[in-house]
This record gives C-alpha cells, sequence and structure tokens, in this order.
C-alpha cells in the first residue's frame, strides 16, 4: 500500500481529498478543545440542577482533565501500532456516545463518568489526529501549512467554546454536552470515507504492556493528585501519597523503557531538541493560559458582576484573532522559522499578563481587560502552530503519534498544574477574598509565562550559535 505521504507533495496546492483530510480530523480536534472550554460556564446551573456539592462539581472538569491528560502517551504509541484511522474512527465514536450520556443523565456521578470517557476519547483523537496529519503532508512548507490549519482548529475550538458555553447556557446546561453530538458524528462518518488506511508499521514491533500500565497509572495519578491538592492540601497524607505512588509508577515506567525491546516511549526520541523545548515550552505556555483564563472568568463575574454570557463574550476578541490569524501564518513560519514566532507568541502573553496587573473593582473592559485579550489571542497564533510543528519536525513517520500524544500531555499536564497552583494561591487568603489574591494569582502566572520565555529564547539562541542543517527554521 502506498504511504499516505506520497499523497502529498511539497507544494501547498493541494486536492479536493487532502482538504477533507485535514478538515475531517481537524474538526476534531476542534472538538476535543472545545468540551475542555464549554461547560466551564454552564458549571453553577449543573451544580443547581443535580445538586452537587462543590468538590463533586469540580470533577465535571477534571473528569475529563483526568482521562485527557493521564492517557495521552498511550493513546498516541496505540494509534502508532494499531494504526491510526482505525484509533481515530473507535474513539470519535466513543466521543460521540460519552456525549450523549453527558447530556441525558440526572445523577451526578453518571455525568463525571461520562466525562472520564469523554477525556479518555480524546486521548486517542488528539495524537491520532496530528499523526495523520504528520504522516499525509510532507515536511515542510505543505506540513507546516495543514499543522497551522489543524492548529487552528484547535486553539479557536477552546476560544469558541467559552463564547458557546455561555449562548447555550442560557438554554440549558445539557446543550453543552449535546452540542458536540452532531459535529462529531458528521465528522465520523467523513472519516470513515476519505481518511486512508495505514499501513501499518511491523519495524515497530510488538506491544510493552508492563510499560503501558505503569506508565498510564502514574500519569493519572499524577493528573489526580496535582486537580485534588488545592482543596486535599499539597502537605496532606493524601496528597503525599499520590504523588509518592505516582512518582514510584513514572520511575518504574522509565526503568521498563530502557530494557524493552518494543518500549512504549522509545527514550531516545527525548534527545531531540527541538521536541523535549516544543514540549515543556507548551506546559508552561498552557499552565499560564489555564490559570490566567480562570482567573479572569472569576474577576468578571464575581468583581465586575457580568453574567455568563457577557463573560463569554469578553473572550470573542481573542478566539477571533486566533481564527483569522492562525491560516495565515504558514508563511512566517516557513520565513522566520518555529522558535523565533514561538518566542513572540510567549512574549505577547507575558505582557498580556503583565498589563492586567494593573486591573481592580473599578476597571473597565476596553481600557483594562481588551488589551490582555488582543495580546493572549496574537499569542496563540503566533505559537500554538509552531510548537505542534516544532513537536513534530524529524521525527519518523512511525513515532508522529508518539510525538503528538507527548506534546498534548504537557499541554494538558501543563494546564492541569497551572490551574493547581494558581487556585491555591488565588484562594490562599480565604473564600470570598477573590480581589486579594487576584494580584498574587496573577503575578505567579506572569512568573509561569516568563519561564515559558526563557525556554523560548533558549532556541532562538541555540538556533544562532549552531543551526542543524535539516532543521535550521525549528
Amino acid at each position: 500500500m502506498t504511504s499516505p505521504a506520497h499523497l502529498s507533495t511539497t507544494s501547498t496546492r493541494w486536492d479536493a481529498r487532502l482538504w477533507a483530510v485535514l478538515l475531517t480530523v481537524s474538526t476534531v480536534v476542534g472538538l476535543d478543545a472545545l468540551d475542555v472550554s464549554m461547560v466551564g460556564v454552564a458549571l453553577p446551573s449543573i451544580q443547581a440542577d443535580l445538586g452537587l456539592s462543590t468538590s463533586a462539581l469540580q470533577w465535571v472538569v477534571s473528569g475529563y482533565v483526568l482521562g485527557y491528560g493521564g492517557l495521552l502517551l498511550l493513546g498516541g504509541r496505540t494509534a502508532d501500532l494499531l494504526g491510526r484511522r482505525r484509533v481515530f474512527l473507535v474513539a470519535v465514536a466513543v466521543f460521540a456516545v460519552a456525549s450523549l450520556l453527558g447530556g441525558l443523565v440526572d445523577n451526578g456521578a453518571l455525568l463525571i463518568a461520562s466525562r472520564f470517557i469523554k477525556g479518555l476519547a480524546a486521548a486517542f483523537t488528539a495524537p491520532a489526529a496530528l499523526s495523520i496529519i504528520t504522516t499525509t503532508f510532507q515536511e515542510g512548507p505543505a506540513r507546516n501549512r495543514a499543522i497551522s490549519i489543524f492548529a487552528v482548529f484547535g486553539a479557536s475550538g477552546y476560544s469558541a467554546g467559552l463564547v458557546f458555553s455561555g449562548l447555550l447556557t442560557e438554554v440549558g446546561w445539557r446543550w453543552t454536552f449535546l452540542l458536540p453530538v452532531p459535529i462529531a458524528l458528521i465528522a465520523l462518518v467523513s472519516a470513515i470515507k476519505v481518511v486512508p488506511a495505514y499501513e501499518r508499521d511491523h519495524s515497530a514491533g510488538g506491544y510493552d504492556l508492563p510499560g503501558a500500565i505503569t506508565g498510564a497509572a502514574g500519569s493519572l495519578l499524577l493528573v489526580f493528585g496535582v486537580v485534588e491538592a488545592p482543596e486535599a492540601g499539597w502537605a496532606s497524607p493524601q496528597s503525599l501519597i499520590t504523588f509518592v505512588v505516582a512518582a514510584a509508577l513514572l520511575t518504574a515506567f522509565v526503568l521498563i523503557e530502557k530494557r524493552s525491546s518494543h518500549p512504549l516511549l522509545r527514550l531516545g526520541i527525548l534527545r531531540s531538541g527541538p521536541l523535549a523545548r516544543a514540549n515543556l515550552g507548551a506546559a508552561l505556555f498552557f499552565g499560564a493560559y489555564i490559570g490566567f483564563q480562570f482567573v479572569v472568568m472569576l474577576y468578571l463575574q464575581d468583581v465586575l458582576g457580568w453574567s455568563a454570557l457577557e463573560t463569554a463574550l469578553g473572550f470573542l476578541p481573542a478566539a477571533l484573532i486566533v481564527a483569522f490569524g492562525s491560516p495565515r501564518i504558514e508563511p512566517l513560519i516557513d520565513r522566520v522559522g518555529t522558535s523565533r514566532t514561538i518566542l513572540g507568541g510567549v512574549l505577547a502573553h507575558v505582557l498580556a499578563y503583565v498589563l492586567f496587573l494593573r486591573v481592580d473593582e473599578h476597571s473597565g473592559y476596553a481600557g483594562s481587560v481588551l488589551p490582555s485579550m488582543i495580546l493572549l489571542g496574537i499569542g496563540f497564533t503566533l505559537a500554538f502552530s509552531s510548537l505542534n510543528i516544532q513537536a513534530t519536525t524529524g521525527i519518523s513517520d512511525n513515532e508522529q503519534g508518539l510525538a503528538g500524544g507527548l506534546l498534548n500531555t504537557s499541554l494538558q499536564v501543563g494546564g492541569a498544574i497551572g490551574l493547581a497552583i494558581v487556585t491555591a494561591v488565588l484562594t490562599g487568603s480565604g473564600e470570598g477574598n477573590l480581589l486579594t489574591g487576584l494580584t498574587p494569582a496573577l503575578a505567579v502566572i506572569t512568573g509561569i509565562a516568563a519561564l515559558g520565555l526563557l525556554i523560548a529564547l533558549s532556541g532562538v539562541v541555540r538556533l544562532r550559535r549552531a543551526p542543524e542543517p535539516e532543521l535550521a527554521r525549528v
């Protein structure tokens, strides 16, 4: 069978089939991102309707993050071993069913379970989708353009989720769960028709069951511990035991991978400088943003007294900039390279967070909030596509799913850790004292983003000192 990579050329002028493949898998990733953010504004309505406690309510969000962030690495390698198309189709079908169940249940535990299953499905769709893109479009301008379009669906999906959540919550919170169902089904039918069958790479070897068990269990426990720590206490016995067991499992995972003849994670892939910088940079970039979004949503509603719909629309400028800018970013990436565009994107976010440090209970949207929203949109446009390209450039086709899984794991775990730290700082002065904790929380967010700026800067400095022939623009 001809490799799908040969369906494309280095040209960015594609036929209808290539566009259909790209738009289908991009739609699913945009749906994953939309689902992460869309439930946020609906939480108060869910709590009132189902009678959930605050601790149980947070698991409506955290259950999704737990499944998504904890199993991404396994999802990426599964796509490489079982076939990208097969894994993608099954995961999209599971996502659609779980979405339907989430919109119909009348029990909090069942709702949380449906969210976990959706997160689990997304953990398989995201790396499979990225590896379909990177093995269908040849490395260079064609792949860069494809990933730019792919990334805009993810970034715009997340931003659009905030807006849709405000609109749909006005009708009923169940619609935030039901909206993804028809979209997922349409994408599934399209994928069955247009996504080509990928020939399995038999050189990839067999299955690393001990590695899969220890890696998945360690990742799940780590995400669980981070999500629970702000409420249980970072130094509580529960948190300490969880982190110790997670560390032990992940250490065992590394030792198993070193000795396995068919490792789930080939540790040598981490020696790639661009890949390592992309993953660490993505974790810090998304960790700062998720924390910032959480703080801003509370600030707009609890301090300025905005409605759920007004709060959602407050993020619209950033979403519009990403939607219009990301499809047009590929020529810039080709000209200056991913390291420089990542640096520009991270710098824009640092400036956005610094500007927001001046807000108080009397601040207006146009003068205090809007400038940060504009910078957030610019930052996402510059950095998000570039991080995806940098994390997959130079990686062999049989490890593209693994590379995609690593990147998405970094995004989700970074987001979970960033949110947990910011939440702890924000609530450190006690409930009802949002303004007291606002400035320290924003300072922490700025510090996280500044660390990401250092990582991005190191990539540019390294290029100037020793550019690599094939990766000189990475």
